[in-house]
């Protein structure tokens, strides 16, 4: 990869959000913005490669998307009254991150609009904001890529035919948002934190992206015990980032992370938010996951983590949020707190509802409790199964290797 290529990867990654996200602000047409960006990117793999990387790579593409959107427009005898509106837009550098009038938490709240079905504000927001692709997207919410596609398709029209305006709403209607908005943010961490697919396990711009609108979301309503306890839960998880992959890029289980490697301030500014929300007595299910990776954090090593208070959160988290998911978590923590035995039987139930069949970490999970039981054959078996399923390659590196030590 060259220089160029390289400094258009980490534009992509850094810039896209910013880019469309000005650009929707300013055409009101997401297809529109959403195509200028992706041409901009494209023509500075070639202009970069030529001319040099631009000292600011985000204003670079803002202005290019804006001066492809003024031709199109140019062009189109329906579309004249934008160009005033486009060519005024401002340099990228001129954007406040400082304050919450940011283009990017417009754009949640715009996604986010109770007009729209709760999944496609949640879709429409990680394709738009995040870059990701349907394919992406189909895989976090487990549905086809046709099925996405389409819902993408009519969530975009129905924001243009509805005329839904493209701001932070007033205080008064910002509660009948903040679900969705929170789905978001914790969909958006979730696949910076485990890649659904690609050679990386970790995406740390989704994941620093997400925190830094869970932080500017926590300060706007600072009342919300589940904004809080979100933005405790990422800080929490975040905060062992760098003991789960080696430098070769594998994965590390927890039992074998060098807990010297994870960070102690945000462990402890996790711990603060958690507790501060949960003194306001209005628990939710942001807040109980907090506390479960609360657990883990503070943890000295696996032997001693309270596996018991573990798996009965997870407990009451099924009470907020059945889920199948939920359950096998469950069972791992039950696997620890009560022996292998017991985590199995939980997860032979679960595998028998087939409501993950294809999801790769229910034979993963069975095969780790079948390996503690010193059951082999059948472990290597279910690692086998758990291979054919698995789309990210750290995670795929990871199941390979378990399989060869058997």
């Amino acid at each position: 990869m060259t220089r160029a290529e390289g400094a258009v990867v980490a534009a992509f990654r850094d810039e896209w959000a910013r880019v469309v996200a000005t650009m929707i602000r300013v055409t009101g047409d997401w297809d529109l913005a959403e195509e200028c960006a992706q041409e901009a990117f494209a023509r500075a793999v070639d202009r970069w490669e030529s001319d040099g990387v631009p000292d600011k790579p985000g204003a670079w593409l803002t202005t290019t998307a804006r001066n492809i959107a003024v031709d199109r427009l140019r062009r189109s005898t329906v579309e004249r009254a934008k160009l005033q509106e486009v060519a005024a837009v401002m340099d990228e550098s001129t954007v406040d991150e400082s304050t919450v009038d940011d283009d990017r938490l417009r754009l949640i709240f715009t996604c986010c609009h109770p007009a729209l079905p709760l999944e496609a504000r949640v879709a429409l927001t990680l394709r738009t904001l995040c870059g990701l692709d349907t394919t992406e997207i189909a895989r976090a919410f487990m549905v086809p890529v046709g099925t996405m596609a389409q819902r993408l398709v009519r969530a975009k029209h129905k924001i243009r035919n509805a005329g839904i305006p493209y701001r932070v709403p007033a205080p008064d209607l910002l509660p009948e948002r903040t679900a969705a908005v929170l789905a978001v943010l914790y969909l958006m961490f979730n696949e910076g934190y485990a890649a659904t697919g690609g050679a990386d396990l970790v995406r740390g711009n989704l994941c620093d992206e997400a925190i830094r609108l869970a932080r500017i979301l926590h300060t706007l309503m600072p009342g919300e015990a589940e904004v809080a306890g979100l933005l405790a839960l990422m800080l929490l998880h975040h905060s062992r980032s760098a003991g789960r992959v080696s430098a070769e890029g594998e994965l590390i289980p927890l039992s074998d992370q060098d807990r010297s490697l994870w960070s102690a301030s945000e462990i402890s500014e996790g711990v603060r938010v958690l507790e501060a929300a949960l003194r306001s007595r209005r628990p939710g299910p942001y807040q109980i996951q907090a506390a479960i990776a609360a657990c883990h954090a503070v943890a000295p090593d696996t032997d001693n983590t309270d596996w018991s208070q573990i798996a009965a959160l997870y407990g009451e988290l099924t009470r907020w949020t059945p889920n199948p998911v939920v359950e096998l978590n469950r069972a791992v923590a039950v696997g620890m707190a009560d022996g292998p035995a017991a985590g199995l039987a939980l997860v032979d139930a679960l595998a028998a509802t087939g409501a993950l069949a294809g999801y790769h970490l229910l034979p993963a999970t069975r095969a780790d409790l079948l390996r503690r039981l010193d059951r082999p054959s059948e472990a290597a078996d279910e690692y086998r199964v758990a291979l054919g399923q698995v789309t990210n390659e750290a995670e795929r590196t990871y199941l390979a290797r378990r399989l060869a030590t058997l």
